[in-house]
């Protein structure tokens, strides 16, 4: 009987979360500015600048954070792999024995366990202890320009929806139309990175559209209030 690879979602962890939190504040932060600044009354050239602001600037803004925050998170991976690689120049039988150690609390006898870690130590040990002791596994260590350019292209995408809709609708419907296409945006983001992370659909898409109604209620409500609405 053939064997099936299995499909695991763990690997997706770094940039599916950049993805789908840089899309998720696209979406919600520029209708948030966009609805803000029309419920004050503003012009449609007013909107449209005040939404490409935030775009651009939320963009950047999130690049620049992801990039600082993973940056890191990989500065302190190199610094622990650079202490382990010193631990086994200077004492390679006791970083053995830590491994077989490791091994054994993972259920395996202690005569197989010596003869795993002795194994995997003869064949790449720092690659064993990055990945056994510290958790290191190589397609899950951190990539900044990765993750920084994963936010701004998926804030961006996430904001021009929004920002379409609120300036190619008409006057009289633009709030109304920019609400629904935001809605409905949330709506299928929380349900794409659910079914992508493998986290429940329906409570994922409840959360993500709930707390844009939200968000989009209140700046509304701020921009009548500073409009003199």
């Amino acid at each position: 009987m053939r064997g099936h690879p299995e499909r695991h979602l763990s690997h997706r962890a770094n940039w599916l979360r950049a993805a789908v939190l840089g899309a998720n504040d696209g979406i919600l932060s520029t209708s948030s500015v966009v609805i803000g600044v029309a419920a004050a009354g503003s012009s449609r050239d007013a909107v449209l600048t005040a939404g490409l602001a935030a775009l651009v600037g939320g963009a950047l803004s999130m690049a620049a954070g992801e990039y600082v925050s993973v940056s890191s998170q990989r500065d302190t991976e190199r610094a622990d792999l650079r202490l382990e690689r010193q631990e086994l120049a200077a004492d390679p039988a006791g970083e053995l024995r830590e491994l077989t150690a490791i091994y054994e609390q993972r259920g395996l006898a202690p005569a197989l366990a010596a003869q795993v870690a002795t194994a995997l130590t003869e064949h790449d040990a720092l690659a064993a202890h990055a990945r056994d002791e510290l958790q290191l596994d190589g397609d899950l260590r951190a990539r900044p320009l990765q993750a920084a350019l994963a936010s701004a292209v998926s804030f961006a995408s996430g904001a021009v929806l929004p920002l379409l809709a609120i300036t190619l609708a008409p006057r009289g419907s633009r709030d109304a139309v920019c609400v629904a296409v935001t809605v409905l945006a949330l709506a299928l983001l929380g349900d794409l990175g659910a079914r992508l992370g493998g986290a429940p659909r329906l409570r994922a898409t409840a959360r993500v559209v709930s707390w844009g109604i939200a968000a989009m209620a209140i700046t509304a409500l701020i921009g009548r209030i500073a409009g003199g609405g």
